[in-house]
């Protein structure tokens, strides 16, 4: 199950700090989560500090 980041970000980087991966980077107007690498952890998820990361669907 990959993660992926809401419209709630505000590219304060705590989940690209916390994926062991490295499969979260800065976009234009938010983090992003290269689903590829994602290694469906849920570390993200659980140091965003808005809930802004969710499991995709």
């Amino acid at each position: 199950m990959a993660y992926k980041i809401t419209s709630a970000c505000v590219s304060c980087g705590a989940c690209a700090d916390a994926c062991p991966a490295g499969a979260i980077s800065q976009g234009d107007d938010q983090y992003m989560i290269d689903a590829a690498a994602c290694l469906d952890c849920g570390s993200c998820c659980d140091t965003c500090p808005n809930g802004a990361i969710v499991p995709e669907d």
